[in-house]
């Protein structure tokens, strides 16, 4: 098993098909990680749009590593490169 350091970051919505997606893969795959809503706070979502470029959710973020969305962490999973984001 790899040695998990690198702190997610979720950006999510209350009602986010995609986000819940994104959770339980890193919940299947034992990664703690932060979930910041964006639902009722104006200067949150204004942050991560600002981080990211992006105005949907979930955004995912790896360490310094902006992932990008529900699909593009799957894709990781896939490739095999989420283990590396994580231990990085």
């Amino acid at each position: 098993m790899t040695d998990r350091k690198a702190k997610v970051v979720i950006y999510s919505g209350r009602l986010c098909t995609y986000c819940n997606a994104a959770k339980r893969l890193l919940e299947k795959k034992g990664v703690a990680f932060e979930e910041i809503m964006i639902d009722t706070d104006a200067s949150v979502r204004a942050e991560m749009e600002q981080r990211s470029g992006r105005q949907s959710v979930p955004q995912i973020f790896i360490g310094d590593t902006h992932v990008g969305g529900y699909d593009d962490l799957a894709e990781c999973h896939r490739e095999g490169k989420l283990d590396e984001l994580l231990a990085s």
